[in-house]
Order: structure tokens, then sequence, then C-alpha cells
């Protein structure tokens, strides 16, 4: 440790020497500059370039001070300590004094750092667990992904010291930005909230890890996954099947033939892994001075909880994830939780690949409070049995425990929260670049680009990123369902993805251009076809089509087109059709059918007037039936229909039947043939306008790049929030409404009185008595209407029983129902009347009493009433 003191101090000194050296430097470099500014040679310039471009510029970063902060409103809980905590300082500073004492040659811990407000915090109190409310961050590597999009990175102002200030988590997400400690304070919070065993550990990692240097690691989403390979299994052979030829290669000639390329091999693999060295030795990173010294934080994530089978290490800059044995990281001074913090006791000599992170065992681990939740080793079976032996001692002992534990205080930190719009935007100000290795990732947050484009990879052929291979694009709420777009700029091939709910259930579009009858490839979604189309391809000369699932069985069709006969300006599928030459159609098994009459391939040779067909070979069968048929016209040069010959029709039939052989059959199969020839040909011709709907469709999409919004996002959504304006607006002005019609139950005896004169104390009276009198005549008449209705459905009711009396024996069942039907609705509509008439009388004197307290309350009669009141 000393001699790595004394090393440092001496690059400090050196560092110190140069800044006072470096005001000179300009003079003497322009006086150079004049006296050979006409002898420079191009070699004397390359060699000026490559030593400007080793000296490195420290860009300073906008670190984040109380000065920026505004302090005035924090809580409470962030510019003081409470008692606990200032308990719990003391703690921490008297282990502080006594792991100095004992471990002289070690750094200082980080106990205590200042918060934005200056104040000392404990480091587990600045964890605060929280589970997000998205569920999109329950788990461990879209936490760290969050984490690591969202803030923006500021390296420590001494890389060789921890921090003296670590700032709450709420102010971190506030002004997303912060150093290793910040973002490993805010993972770690989400990851405990989300139910891991996670940690924040303080040690020293390498300089790329340390500075997030991505140049030299290669990107994610270029690697490739590795495809299983399933072997298939042969069948066995046939009992009686056909013998191979015999070989007749010379065996000596095959062997030195084998030797010859196995020594090609060897040599191509000898320079392939030269090469693959000489690559990594130039691509290597330079020696870095301060390598096992830069202090870096990061989270550990023990196993066991959330059934997390091995313990890893996360990067919080890039959100890795790394083994705990990994050589980027160099040492562990400490960790800590929310509660409780451990000092490593172990070596690291070689890394972080030796050290057990087994929190209970107290030589390893050293730990500040007594209340861990970790446990400890498990004493021998001697020490269990003096332990028993005196149970005082075991008593006493619990009590010293009790009397030294000490819980770890609440978290000052308020709870972590992250708006909606926060967790859409993820990247600061949107948009994110990261730098890999012959590589570059760019992000935008969604809607911030009018096309929906969300992220960008782009490849390069050489380190310094200057010759592009491939572009891939990735786009969100798309109307067209774009998902990815792949650019190919060495093939010049693009490739475009989409989601199903294209309106041409396009899945993958290749092409090289938009122009038509090009090369291009397309792919669909089958279930949503009618067709069961799942492939195009199409070539100038070609076009070649995939089914699946068809009723008729068909699974491929293949067209050859022949040169143009017009030779028009602008030539299209519909003005000037492409003459097809070959239409090609093969056809899976129908088991409904005999293999000899279910036909496997069928060829329309158009131009040849032929049409050949192939059967489906019986399981039992080397080789399969074949037909050919002569298509001739129906009449000759003089208007006689053509008679069906033998020699229209040339057949191979493994089991020749007889009813094949009639002339008849032959006609009618030939008849069926021609029909569903001029049927392939109508369909091939509506695939080629398709082609070019599709392509027009996709014209007018890249044209206008038209975003889905969805109805719950009410910001973005202008009919949703045009319309529930217009609600509020409406309900608004009903309520306004209703307001204003509401009835003035003195308003009818107010209009009695001279307008604008005053009440009097008699008027007043004789207005309170008018309008009781008038209101309780109003439930006397409505008490008597209820009545009457109530005694008009009875002697209605009665009348008809009297009526079913008299007239029973002559009644038809359809009579009966009506009575029957007509005695229950008039027993409901009285039943009904008398609950009315009940509620009434109890309703009517509550109602009055109540409109007379109205009325001693009104403030037009209240002052002329107190009287009488």
């Amino acid at each position: 440790m000393e001699v790595l003191r004394e090393k440092v101090e001496e690059e400090e000194e050196a560092e110190r020497e140069e800044q006072v050296e470096r005001p000179s430097r300009p003079e003497k470099m322009t006086k150079l500059l004049r006296k050979e500014a006409t002898t420079l040679t191009p070699e004397m310039l390359r060699d000026m370039e490559r030593k400007l471009s080793e000296i490195k510029v420290p860009v300073p970063g906008e670190t984040l001070t109380s000065d920026t902060i505004d302090i005035a409103t924090l809580p409470l809980s962030y510019r003081i300590n409470t008692p606990k905590e200032e308990q719990l300082l003391q703690v921490a500073d008297n282990f502080s004094r006594q792991y100095s004492h004992l471990c002289p040659d070690r750094v200082p811990l980080l106990l205590y750092p200042l918060n934005e407000c200056e104040v000392p915090k404990f480091l587990s109190t600045t964890i605060r667990p929280t589970l997000m409310p998205y569920p999109e961050l329950y788990n461990w590597d879209s936490c760290a992904q969050f984490v690591s999009d969202f803030l923006t990175m500021v390296p420590l102002p001494d890389p060789l010291k921890p921090p003296t200030y670590l700032y709450s988590s709420t102010t971190v997400l506030k002004y997303q930005k912060g150093n290793c400690f910040d973002f490993s304070t805010l993972l770690c919070s989400m990851l405990i909230g989300s139910g891991y065993d996670a940690y924040c550990v303080s040690g020293y990692a390498s300089q790329d890890l340390c500075l997030m240097d991505l140049t030299r690691e290669v990107c994610p989403l270029t690697m490739k996954v590795k495809e299983v390979i399933h072997e298939e299994k042969r069948a066995p052979p046939k009992k009686y099947a056909i013998k191979p030829p015999r070989d007749l290669i010379s065996r000596f000639e095959k062997e030195q033939e084998t030797k010859r390329q196995e020594e090609i091999k060897i040599a191509e693999e000898k320079r392939r892994r030269e090469e693959e060295e000489r690559i990594m030795e130039a691509e290597k990173a330079p020696p870095d001075p301060l390598h096992g010294l830069r202090v870096h934080c990061w989270v550990l994530v023990l196993s066991g909880k959330r059934e997390v089978p091995e313990s890893f290490f996360i990067d919080p800059f890039t959100a890795r994830s790394y083994s705990t044995q990994d050589g980027h990281f160099l040492g562990i001074e400490s960790l800590w939780n929310h509660k409780n913090y451990w000092v490593n006791m172990q070596d690291c000599w070689n890394g972080c690949k030796d050290l057990v992170f087994d929190l209970g065992d107290p030589v390893r681990w050293e730990y500040l409070l007594l209340g861990t939740d970790k446990p400890h080793l498990l004493t021998t079976d001697d020490d269990d049995d003096g332990v028993n032996d005196d149970d005082d001692d075991v008593e006493n002992l619990g009590k010293e425990v009790e009397e030294k534990s000490f819980d770890m205080p609440y978290s000052w930190v308020e709870q972590i929260e992250i708006s909606p719009e926060a967790f859409e935007t993820r990247c600061p100000n949107g948009k994110k670049v990261i730098q890999y290795k012959r590589a570059k990732l760019e992000k935008w947050a969604p809607y911030l680009n009018s096309n929906g484009l969300v992220c960008r990879l782009t490849t390069y052929e050489d380190l310094e990123c200057t010759n592009v291979l491939e572009i891939k694009e990735w786009y969100q709420n798309r109307e067209d369902m774009l998902e990815l777009k792949h650019m190919n700029k060495t093939t010049g091939l693009n490739t475009d993805y989409f989601k199903p709910g294209h309106p041409q259930a396009l899945r993958v579009h290749s092409y090289k251009s938009m122009l038509p009858e090009n090369d291009r490839a397309m792919e669909f979604y089958e279930s949503a076809r009618v067709d069961g189309l799942i492939k195009r391809e199409e070539t100038p000369k070609t076009m070649t089509e995939y089914f699946r699932g068809r009723p008729d069985f068909l699974s491929y069709r293949h067209i050859d087109f022949g040169p143009r006969v017009k030779k028009l300006t602008l030539n299209s599928a519909e003005s000037n059709p492409r003459p097809m030459v070959k239409i090609t159609e093969r056809f899976r098994r129908n088991p409904a059918k005999p293999a000899d009459e279910d036909v496997a391939e069928r060829v329309f040779l158009t131009m040849e007037e032929r049409i050949q067909l192939r059967y489906h070979c019986r399981d039992d069968h080397i080789t399969a039936s074949k037909r050919e048929f002569l298509r001739r016209t129906e009449v000759d040069s003089k208007g006689n229909k053509i008679i069906m010959t033998p020699d229209m029709c040339i057949s191979f039939e493994v089991e020749p039947m007889e009813h094949t052989k009639k002339l008849l059959y032959q006609y009618e199969a030939m008849m069926k043939l021609k029909n569903e020839e001029k049927l392939s040909r109508h369909q091939a011709w509506e695939s080629e306008l398709e082609v070019l709907e599709i392509l027009k469709l996709r014209e007018e999409e890249e044209e206008g790049n038209v975003l889905t919004i969805s109805i719950y996002d009410t910001k973005r959504n202008e009919k949703s929030k045009e319309y529930r304006e217009a609600m509020e607006r409406v309900m608004q002005e009903e309520h306004l409404r209703q307001m204003e019609t509401q009835l003035d139950y003195l308003a009818p005896f107010l209009a009695q009185l001279p307008p604008g004169e005053k009440l009097t104390r008699w008027q007043a009276v004789r207005l309170k008595d008018e309008c009781l009198s008038d209101f309780k005549q109003r439930l006397i008449d409505k008490a008597n209407l209820i009545q009457a209705r109530f005694e008009k459905e009875t002697q209605e009711l009665q009348k008809k029983q009297q009526w079913y009396q008299e007239n029973q024996v002559t009644l038809t069942p359809e009579d009966e129902d009506l009575y029957l039907s007509y005695c229950s609705q008039a027993m409901f509509r009285i039943r009904i009347l008398e609950q009315r008439l009940n509620r009434h009388k109890e309703l009517a004197p509550l109602k009055y009493l109540a409109l007379e307290e109205k009325l001693y309350k009104d403030p037009r009669l209240v002052e002329l009433l107190k009287v009488f009141a």
C-alpha cells in the first residue's frame, strides 16, 4: 500500500509540473509550425496526427452539487438527524476508529457520507426499499436496464477515493444524473423492494467498468443465438430396397484427398487463430497505471430469494450481470443493505474470485450491528453441551446481546416515485447513445420521433466506426405494425419485420428496390389470410408461392414469365401483364384419395400447350404414376370439332386400370385441367396485382408515418381529449341549467305582492301560512288521488271476478288464461297503490315539518319571523 501511495503521489506531482509548463507549450508549438511550415512532409503530418491523437483531454462532467439543488423544498428528514440516527453515527464512528486501529494498512471505510443538505447520513439509511407499480420493473434485468437508461453517468471526482457526498434516490431521479454509488443505491432500493437479496458493494474495478467504457465490449444485440441443430432420425432401410450402385472410386485416392483436406483445414485454422490473436493484441487496452486502485460501486444479488440459483454482480452503469469471479472486479472493501453493514476481511490478491459471500461468517465478514438477519456459523457439539450446562450464563448472555443490539433506523429518504411520463421517457431528454465495439446503439423515447423509431443499432466494419456494415431500427406504436427494419449496406438488402395486424397480413418483407418486378421475398401470417399463403418470392422472371392449410392441399406454386410482347413506357400487371410460360403447382397428400389419383405435381406449359401430371407414390411402391396431356384447340381451322384421340394423352401407370384407358375419362380429365389452368393463371395474375398493391401501400405507410395512440393515453389522444372536454362542458352546462331552473317555493306567493315593495311582518306571516296551507292541500290531494285509483282498481277487479263467476262454464282455455293474466296484473297494481298510499301517510307529516323549518330559516323571512319562532 505504501508503494502504491508513493507512486500516486509521484504521478500527481508530475501532473502539477506539466500544468505549470502547459502555458508555454502553445508558443513553442506555433514557433515550430512557423519554422517548419514550408518543410512539412506527408510522413511528418501523419506522425504529428498520431501523436496528437494519443493526447487525452479530460472533459469534466456536470456533477450534481448542492448549489444546483433547491434545499428549501426538501423534507425535514433530509436536513436533520433523529436521535436514533445520531446514535447510529456515533456507533459507526466508533466502529471506524477501531477498524483504523486494527487495520492501519487499509483504506478508511465509507460509512456516513454527506447528503445534499450537507448532513451526514449512514449508508444503510440511504437505501429506501420500494416496489415500483410497473410490472416491467419486477425482475432484476428490467430494473437494471431502467436505471442504466434513465440516469446519466457522472465519474467520481477522485477515482481513487469514495465520494464524500451520497444523494438520495429521489434527488438522483429528479436530476437524472449520478455516480456509481448513486446508481447502485437506486438499483438496490428497487431490487430489495422487488424481493431480491441485494447489497451495494464498495470496491475496486477495471478502468472500463469505472468509466463506462464499452468500446471494447461487444453489443448484446449483435450476438447471434446459437441455433440448436436437431439431427433427423433416418428411417430404417427397407428389406427389399434397391441396392446402391457399386462404388468404383479408389479408396487410396479417397484417403489421400481426406488427408489433404485435413491439412488445408489445419492450416486455415492456424491462420485464423493467428489473425484473431493479432486483432486481439491490436484491440487490447493500454495498461492502466491505476489498475486495482479505481474505486467503483456495484450491486450484489445473493442466491435464495426470488428463486435466484447463484449469486451474481450487476454493474449499474451497463445493466449487465457478471459472475462473482469475473476479472473486471478487483476487490471489495465493504457492502451494505438497508439493515446492516459488512466489512470484507478476506484477502483480495486474486480479485473477487476466491471470496466467499457468507455474511453470517464473522471471520470473513465483520458486521457493524448485532441485529443482523444473517445466520451465524453453527457451533460444535462440545460448545453446545457447555452452554446447556450453565443456564445462568445463557440468560446473562441473552441480556447482554439485547442491551448491545441496535436496530437500523428507518430510511430518511422519501418514497421513491417514478411518474408514468418519466417511466415512458426513460432516457434523459428522451435520447441516449452508447458506443460499443464496432457498433453504436441509439435509444429514443416512444413518440419522440414522428416515425415511431425507438432504437437504432449501427454496426461498423472497423474499430474507428467509419464503414457501416448494417443498420437495425426498432419501431413502436406504428399503425402499419412495423417492428424492425434491417438494412444491409454491403448487399443492399432491406428486410422489414411486422407484428400481427398489418392490412395485408405481412410478416417479413425483404427487398433491394421498391420497384415492382425485382428481387423480393414476402412472408405472411397464414392464419390471417384466406388462401393460406406463407411466403412469396419474386424475381424479374419468376414468382414462387408457398401455402399451408389449404382445403385443396396446394403447397407450392411457381410461375415462369416470358418477355413482354408489347413495349410500353410503363409496364405493370394491370396495363401490360407479363406472359406466363410455365406454371408449376405441388400438392400435399390427400388421405381421402388413393395415391394413384392424388396429384402431387401439376405443370402447365402454356406456350407448348401441354399439361404434365405426377401423382403421389404409394408407400409400397418405388415410383409414381405420370400423365401428360397435349392440349389443343377445340376446333380446327375449318371450324370442325376436334375429337379426342389416344395420342393426346401419354400416361405411365404403375398399376394400370381399365377406366383410365377410356377416351371419355381422358377427355373429362383434360377439360377439367383446362378449367384449372385458367383458374391458376387468374390466381397468378391476382398475385401480381397483390404485390403491386402491397408496394403501393408500403410507400404510403413510409410517407405517412402514422402512429397509433391508446385510448387510455389521455394526453396524446386528441380525439379522446376533445370528447372528454366536450362531455365535461355539457355536464357543467346541465348542472347550471338545473340550478337555474330549480323551483322557488315562495315565488308564486311573492308574485302577488307589488314588485320592489319591502315585506312587513304581517305579510311574512301571511306568506308562511299560505305556503304551508297550500303544501298541506297538495299532500291531501295526492293522498285522495292515490286512494281514488286504489278504489277504482279494486272495483274493476271485483267486476271481473263477478263476470268470471257468471261465465265460468262457457269460457275457453284462452279466455281463462287472459282472465288469470288480468287478475295478476290488477293485483300487482293494487299492491303498488296500497304501498304508495301507506308511504305517503308516513312521509306527509315529515315533509310538512321540513317545509315549516325551511320557511323559518329562509333569508327573506328569517328577520320577520324571529318573534314567532
